[in-house]
């Protein structure tokens, strides 16, 4: 009798671990993000670091366990980004003042070569933060600035990576950070702690304009261009260098007929901050007509890279 007890309770301790394991392992499966986390104090003086400790935890836990979209990921699935928050100022009401550099990559189709789809440095970080407290968010819904501008860029770098393997695929998660940009812009935090990045008349290269762009008629040849230049262009460099550079070079036109139309445009400049050192890789293998025409047109869409772009004649 004790030995049926025994064994029972083994069987029925197997099971429970059994369930838990499956159930992990569909929590790992359905998450989106695979986001390292940094955050530095370089710029300030540090009474208590277990602070800190505690935010960058709080912060990795907040963009690597939450599930941002219906699908489920396989581990290799897994977006790779980076945040890397620079603390400037804290002040007594533990307000924090910083910069964001948020980065993030796609791999190219049969390669070991991660592209940049973001890098992009958000200067307007500004948030409360109390040590241990729980990063809450909701769509559609305002708890505090840290929470949301974390679900802006989780939902940003989402997007990128859906538009860069479908026409569009971005378009209900560059929805969802538009909303918390209308969200936030009400939102009382906001107000009395003079937050920035929300709102349109604050600059014309922020958070607010980077969710417009991407849903704005007028920029829908870059969305277009996110999807060609990777799935027509990178995907393909490996079984035929020569079309995947031709592909390439299409969006290089497309892109200067839309800043003919709309000149220095964010979502312009958030393209080339990722690109111009792999576009000076690409075209540098060209042929030579082929390296003159991205010169001409780099040179021209992107001047602040100008010189790398020079580069290209010289290889």
């Amino acid at each position: 009798m004790i030995f049926l007890i025994s064994l029972f309770l083994t069987v029925r301790r197997l099971i429970i671990i059994f369930i838990i394991t499956l159930f992990a392992i569909s929590i790992a499966r359905a998450q989106e993000l695979n986001c390292k986390i940094q955050v530095l104090t370089a710029q300030i003086q540090v009474p208590d670091p277990t602070v800190f400790s505690a935010l960058q935890k709080s912060i990795f836990d907040f963009m690597n366990a939450r599930k941002w979209t219906g699908d489920n990921f396989q581990p290799q699935e897994r977006i790779a980004c980076s945040m890397v928050v620079s603390i400037t100022k804290i002040d007594a009401n533990n307000v924090y003042e910083a910069t964001l550099t948020v980065q993030s990559s796609r791999p190219a189709f049969r390669s070991s070569y991660n592209a940049t789809m973001l890098n992009y440095a958000d200067n307007d970080f500004k948030f409360q933060y109390i040590q241990y407290q729980p990063l809450n968010y909701t769509d559609n819904a305002f708890t505090n600035n840290l929470s949301s501008m974390l679900a802006f860029y989780a939902y940003i770098m989402i997007g990128l990576d859906y538009d860069s393997f479908s026409s569009h695929g971005g378009d209900p998660y560059f929805q969802k950070a538009q909303s918390i940009v209308n969200t936030a812009q009400n939102a009382g935090e906001v107000q009395t702690q003079d937050e920035k990045g929300w709102k349109a008349f604050e600059s014309t290269r922020d958070r607010y304009w980077i969710a417009e762009n991407l849903m704005d008629n007028k920029f829908n040849a870059l969305r277009l261009v996110y999807y060609k230049y990777h799935r027509l262009g990178l995907d393909q460099m490996y079984d035929n260098a020569d079309d995947g550079r031709a592909n390439i070079m299409d969006c290089l036109t497309m892109l200067k007929s839309m800043n003919d139309d709309n000149p220095n445009s964010m979502m312009l400049q958030l393209f080339f901050n990722s690109k111009s050192k792999e576009l000076v890789q690409i075209f540098a293998q060209g042929l030579p007509d082929e390296k003159t025409n991205a010169t001409t047109i780099l040179t021209a869409l992107d001047p602040t890279n100008a010189q790398n772009y020079q580069t290209i004649l010289k290889q």
